[in-house]
């Protein structure tokens, strides 16, 4: 084999080395010779993965005081077939368990081996059981599993535990579909303990960054894993959307067929398994904000960290001065030296393109060249009046109309110029005439100001038609849809002979 092959056999043996070293408290309780009251060889390592099991129980559970007396009594319950324990017994054998996991010092465990990768000697250090709170009433400790103990519990399902999230998806989904919603709902609570152990990942990978970034490579290999974490999150984010989705039309589904009814221990199931499985998802989204914010915040700042350390290090007279002045280099070395310190070449040029740029020709003349907006010729803002005038009058005559047949609603007043002139629905000067009548109620055949004599209204026309009648509009609450377009809010329109005289 070549070197190079060599070197993929051997990398990341160190890591290796560390998932078989969390197998090795459970051979050294294998060695320890114990036996129950009828002199019986007890099963140690056998009972050591069932506390580790016990105490990730627990942690599902989340009962967050369990110490030596509970275990003790979980395993003379769980073993009281095989073996005949008392619970002194069991309390001796649960505090051997827990030293084995926990040594008395409260260091962590240790490991020797010989690094083939970096052919030295080496050792690590990994943890089990941590200290969880403390009883000072009755001397009680209490304990818990360590990110260890629940990579040792993961492994012995044969995945690795970065996946463990992603597979418990893929079974959550396969026990919905089946049916099984007691599993089901045990499935999120080993999913909720999955993202609070990727949480604590997260913030040691936080503190490793900005604690280990010394080099450039370094960084891109950090720069790396948070992609691949912040890959590996969204693709869970992505399938946590989905089984809400599938959660919640199975929900939908048994209540329509009254299967809260008929069978309501299914149905709260459902319903623990919707409210678990939304703070489950809530707590995952955190963490994929906390990705997004250490690939865009802290690698960020690790790198400037990096850059700025760079420049404090550095001092011009010892590394630049000292080296010109001190050794003798010749012209080439020194130019190499000199040369990131050198301002870049800037050169002036002109581009023969620019003869065929656009160019403001004009002749030699007193008027100057306006830049603006065009202004709207006299006579064609004349004959958009005209025809805007003649539209006003059309639609004041079908209203006039509807309203001689009782129709004071304006709903009533265009259900009447559907019938008779439907396009016009569609124009905007119909809606226009209506915020006019409005804005002037009450509105009658009188003259309107106008800014110039000589000018015509565009309301003339439409006011022509009233005679000695009066218009008065009211504002209703309600919203008309007339088309997709356009929508109105309901008016009443009254119609009065000689207003002035009444009031």
């Amino acid at each position: 084999m070549e070197l190079n092959e060599l070197t993929e056999v051997t990398s990341g043996f160190k890591e290796r080395m560390r998932r078989l070293a969390l197998f090795d408290p459970l051979y050294e309780l294998e060695r320890k010779k114990m036996k129950d009251q009828l002199d019986q060889p007890i099963d140690m390592k056998g009972l050591g993965l069932l506390s580790l099991l016990f105490f990730f129980e627990q942690k599902i559970m989340r009962k967050m005081k369990t110490g030596t007396k509970d275990l003790a009594k979980f395993l003379q319950r769980i073993s009281a077939r095989q073996y005949t324990l008392d619970i002194q017994t069991c309390e001796e054998i649960a505090t051997a368990i827990i030293m084995t996991f926990r040594p008395a010092t409260g260091k962590k465990r240790s490991y020797s081996f010989f690094n083939w990768e970096e052919f030295k000697e080496d050792e690590l250090e990994y943890s089990l059981l941590k200290a969880n709170n403390f009883d000072s009433i009755t001397n009680t400790q209490y304990y818990t599993l360590d990110e260890d103990g629940l990579e040792l519990v993961f492994a012995t399902k044969e995945f690795y535990s970065e996946f463990q999230l992603s597979i418990n998806q893929l079974m959550l989904r396969k026990q919905l579909e089946k049916g099984e919603f007691k599993g089901a709902l045990r499935q999120i609570n080993e999913m909720r303990i999955d993202v609070e152990s990727l949480n604590e990942r997260m913030l040691k990978l936080r503190h490793e960054i900005q604690r280990s970034i010394v080099s450039e490579e370094t960084f891109d290999r950090y720069k790396q894993l948070l992609e691949d974490i912040h890959a590996r999150l969204e693709r869970e984010n992505e399938e946590f959307t989905e089984l809400r989705q599938f959660v919640k039309e199975t929900k939908d589904r048994l209540y329509e067929k009254d299967y809260h009814k008929k069978e309501a221990k299914t149905y709260k199931y459902v319903l623990e398994i919707t409210n678990h499985l939304e703070e489950v998802h809530y707590e995952h989204s955190r963490l994929l904000e906390q990705s997004i914010e250490l690939k865009n915040h802290t690698l960020k700042a690790a790198q400037e960290s990096l850059y700025y350390t760079g420049i404090d290090a550095f001092n011009f007279d010892q590394d630049i001065n000292a080296k010109i002045i001190g050794t003798p280099l010749p012209l080439e070395a020194m130019k190499g030296l000199l040369h990131p310190f050198l301002h870049v070449q800037q050169e002036q040029s002109w581009s023969p393109l620019t003869l065929f740029a656009e160019q403001n020709i004009r002749e030699e003349r007193e008027e100057s060249v306006e830049f603006g907006f065009m202004e709207l010729d006299d006579q064609k803002e004349n004959n958009y009046q005209q025809i805007l005038r003649k539209n006003y009058g059309h639609v004041m005559k079908l209203m006039l109309e509807a309203l001689d047949e009782g129709k004071n609603q304006l709903s009533e007043i265009l259900t009447y110029i559907r019938e008779k002139d439907n396009p016009l629905l569609n124009q905007r000067f119909l809606y226009d005439f209506w915020l006019i009548l409005h804005q002037r109620s009450p509105v009658s055949s009188g003259p309107i100001e106008r800014e110039e004599d000589d000018a015509s209204h565009i309301m003339d026309d439409a006011l022509a038609l009233l005679g000695s009648r009066t218009l008065l509009v009211f504002e209703k609450g309600e919203t008309l849809h007339v088309t997709e377009r356009f929508s109105i809010q309901e008016m009443e329109i009254v119609l009065k002979e000689d207003f002035e005289n009444e009031l």
